[in-house]
């Protein structure tokens, strides 16, 4: 009688995940204390010039008049935050900035990305660079500015404008903004779409014995690491890419993959790489929606591939997450309770809207787009739950990991919170 091979656990018994943490604590000290000698070393000076990347610049005004704030990264690395005065956007360019640093900033605002008074010197368009020539050439097939803000948005993790921001989270689609595992993972299965018939035409006449997920595997993980660098790595895409290749060695190891076990490895694993992803919402965002989606399928996982795939998953992580965001954002509209259906038609319009870019015709929905953003109207109203919520059902999700019972707490806990909402709203 044949049995199905059972894949292990990558780590088992509490020695083996007491070296790991011991290992990760000591590596994530080690790389906390070379920040911290950088941050002294930055603090110390009295000013200092750089070049930097604009990719935020936030109209405010004050009573000195209007200004924008401006999220830089410079040549070293550092993300900070500062002001400029002029009038028009400085989003997109590249400038030249006296930077003054001081005491008052910090070691855990420099993580996070310090506000830092400066003096603007220059400012260049620098559309030689690979980003700044998509970004422009997505822009030419769109007459309507908020179209190709959300397409930049969508391919390059350009930030949105306000205005457009508010109504894609009235919407209930922030999470199809922001690249994530959601995005890769279409990508991922896009690469094999295109690329698997190729390299069977050549396997079964040159190298039979080799094998497609290790060959195409390797490619497309190449290819979505040069992404991750053109996109200038948010922490959500790059905490996808980190499971991701985490993933695909498991796959090839024979070693449980979804897991929450797996979860942890991958977050200690962030966590030394980038000790600055702890104080990102966005990396915990996304920790949290791939927390949601193994506890689905924990509980869920026996039920057919179709059925988990078009009613679980998109169901289950939109209502599941609901006490999360409403916790975070302020943002009502009965629109978001279209976001499942939203997320099951993206997973076309992605890699569509793609190729319609690539043979310049990216245009061809944006009436649609106009159209959608209209929906939410005056239907719409902001509301936020209280922290401590929070904290209850954080606690009662980490319960219902191995008590069965928790986890359907958990969907009428949502439901009451979703209740109060709208009932107060």
């Amino acid at each position: 009688m044949s049995r199905a091979i059972e894949k292990v656990p990558l780590l088992e018994g509490r020695r083996e995940w007491g070296l790991f943490w011991g290992i990760v604590l000591l590596l994530f000290s080690l790389h906390l204390a070379w920040e911290y000698r950088g941050y002294r070393e930055f603090v110390s000076k009295p000013f200092f010039y750089t070049w930097g990347d604009v990719f935020k610049s936030i109209p405010k005004s004050s009573d000195r008049g209007k200004y924008r704030i401006l999220k830089v990264r410079s040549e070293g690395g550092l993300v900070f935050y500062t002001r400029s005065y002029r009038k028009a956007s400085l989003q997109g360019k590249r400038v030249r900035l006296q930077l003054f640093p001081s005491e008052r900033i910090g070691f855990v605002d420099y993580l996070k990305g310090p506000y830092i008074p400066s003096r603007l010197k220059a400012v260049r368009e620098d559309t030689g660079r690979l980003k700044q020539r998509l970004s422009a050439a997505i822009s030419r097939q769109h007459s309507d500015p908020e179209a190709a803000a959300f397409y930049r948005a969508i391919f390059l993790a350009e930030p949105l404008p306000p205005a457009l921001r508010q109504k894609v989270a009235e919407l209930g689609v922030s999470h199809l903004v922001a690249l994530s595992g959601f995005h890769l993972g279409i990508l991922w299965g896009g690469i094999f779409l295109i690329l698997l018939p190729i390299y069977r035409f050549f396997q079964r006449r040159f190298f039979p014995w080799r094998y497609d997920l290790i060959d195409l595997g390797t490619l497309s993980l190449l290819l979505l690491a040069g992404y991750l660098w053109l996109t200038g790595m948010p922490p959500s895409l790059l905490r996808s890419y980190v499971m991701l290749l985490l993933g695909w060695g498991a796959v090839l190891l024979g070693i449980e993959l979804v897991s929450f076990s797996f979860l942890a490895i991958a977050g200690g694993i962030l966590a030394v790489m980038e000790p600055a992803l702890l104080f990102s919402l966005g990396f915990w965002l996304s920790m949290t929606g791939v927390f949601f989606i193994f506890l689905l399928l924990k509980y869920f996982g026996e039920l057919p591939g179709w059925s988990i795939t078009m009613i679980v998953i998109p169901v289950g992580i939109f209502w599941l997450m609901q006490p999360v965001t409403h916790a975070l954002f302020p943002q009502l509209s009965l629109w978001q309770f279209a976001s499942p259906l939203f997320s099951l038609l993206f997973i076309l319009f992605y890699p569509l809207m793609l190729f319609l870019h690539w043979i310049g015709m990216g245009g061809m929905l944006d009436e649609v787009l106009s159209w959608l953003w209209a929906l939410p109207g005056e239907g719409t109203g902001e509301r936020m739950l209280p922290l401590w919520m929070l904290g209850v059902y954080g606690g009662v999700a980490l319960g219902a990991i191995r008590y069965r019972p928790l986890f359907y707490a958990l969907f009428l806990i949502s439901g009451a919170a979703v209740f109060w909402l709208y009932r107060g709203a």
